[in-house]
């Protein structure tokens, strides 16, 4: 059924079409809304059985999931930013004890300084925890990958996380295809855990392992994600055969047929990309998208084969390694048979800024015509960032940079007008 409808309630809606038992829930922004039509489905009884916590933290509420999960039940939470990192040491142990929890991570940038606009700092903070992480283009994706995502997280027993971009999805309204509940139903089976808490077969979760055995475990951590590889693009064959559409898989290409150059980048960016390169092949320009889905575990084989023609590839990523550079383009980077020198990365969008088709039209130009550095902050105001070292040279308390470049940001925009 088509409707019109912010992504967070999108996704709410199809969290509860997924017969959630245990949601744990502790509001930040931008996630909020999410849990707040869960819970609001909860108490009406649309959403029945499924037992809604309030939590006092959000390590509380992975600790609620964890337990949940444990016991048997379909659990799933929400967070973002600082949610994400105070639950960080529950979000491992949920991978390493191999429980199939469902999580929505709606991108928020990570202070300080304080922020609460959109980039992908958070979730790539723990990129390596051991769960799952697929990322949305649109709304209309995040509401499908939460129905896969269930199905991926209990057949592997292992934890999923649907990352979608703060405020840009989560409270924009688009029209969505809402699944009805007989489909999601014959698409994900009921929960039968292959690990349960049971009084009649007891057992012990989350033991001590000593180094006689460690290795062995997280091998097998691994295991499990390379089996997901081998899973996700049949099952998004699966959903588009029941459901009708294209969403989820590993990855997608847009013009890639004779593309020598090709972007690559993550979640909702990837419109204002297809957008750009639709505009530069009008002039001639031989450039085409690859959008990512799946993170983690990385598709490194099949990124492999997607950029076999490019003799250029511009990474466009809205997080990054400080002291290193880009995070998405070192995955990039062993997925290309070309010279790594010919990878570009794009640190664009952090902390909400906007990335528009101007920006992006320039820095692919410079690549055509290589004079594009191998790491470039898109919209860099290098001026404030040189007045704040040079602050630092002449005094020694120099003061706190975000305040000063706060200032000095503020100083030239009044400038200008």
């Amino acid at each position: 059924m088509l409707k019109q409808i912010e992504g967070s309630k999108a996704v709410a809606e199809a969290v509860a079409l997924c017969r959630p038992e245990v949601i744990c829930a502790y509001p930040i922004s931008p996630q909020t809304h999410i849990v707040e039509g869960l819970g609001e489905m909860v108490k009406e009884g649309s959403l029945t059985p499924c037992e809604f916590i309030n939590v006092e933290s959000e390590f509380a509420a992975m600790s609620v999931a964890i337990g949940a999960s444990a016991a048997g039940a379909r659990a799933y939470t929400a967070t973002a930013s600082q949610g994400l990192l105070f639950m960080a040491e529950a979000v491992f142990n949920a991978a390493g004890m191999g429980l199939p929890i469902v999580m929505t991570v709606a991108n928020r940038a990570i202070g300080a300084p304080i922020n609460i606009w959109n980039d992908h700092t958070d979730s790539m903070s723990q990129r390596d925890c051991g769960w799952i992480q697929l990322f949305a283009e649109t709304n209309q994706e995040a509401l499908d990958l939460h129905i896969q995502a269930f199905r991926l997280a209990e057949e592997l027993s292992i934890p999923v996380m649907v990352c979608m971009d703060g405020f840009i999805l989560t409270h924009a309204y688009e029209r969505v295809d809402m699944p009805a509940q007989e489909q999601v139903d014959a698409f994900l089976p009921p929960f039968q855990p292959r690990q349960v808490l049971d009084p009649q077969e007891p057992v012990s979760m989350g033991a001590m392992v000593g180094p006689e055995a460690f290795t062995e475990v997280r091998y097998l951590a691994h295991v499990k994600q390379m089996q997901a590889l081998e899973l996700i693009p049949g099952w998004a064959a699966q959903f588009r055969e029941a459901f009708g559409r294209d969403s989820g898989g590993l990855m997608h290409g847009y013009r890639m047929e004779d593309a020598d150059t090709v972007v690559v980048a993550l979640g909702s960016v990837l419109g204002t990309i297809k957008d750009t390169v639709d505009g530069l092949r009008e002039k001639g320009h031989r450039i085409g998208v690859l959008g990512i889905t799946c993170f983690r575990p990385w598709p490194t084989e099949a990124i492999r084969e997607a950029l076999a023609g490019a003799k250029k590839v511009i990474v466009v990523e809205k997080a990054f390694g400080v002291g290193l550079g880009g995070i998405v383009s070192a995955n990039v980077r062993t997925s290309y048979a070309g010279s790594l020198d010919d990878v570009y990365t794009v640190i664009a969008g952090l902390g909400g800024r906007p990335i528009t088709i101007e920006s992006l039209s320039r820095v692919f130009l410079q690549c055509a015509e290589g004079k594009l550095p191998a790491l470039t902050f898109l919209d860099l105001n290098q001026a404030a960032v040189d007045r704040a070292l040079a602050r630092e040279r002449e005094h020694r308390r120099s003061g706190p940079i975000a305040e000063a470049v706060v200032r000095d940001v503020g100083l030239v925009t009044a400038q200008l007008r």
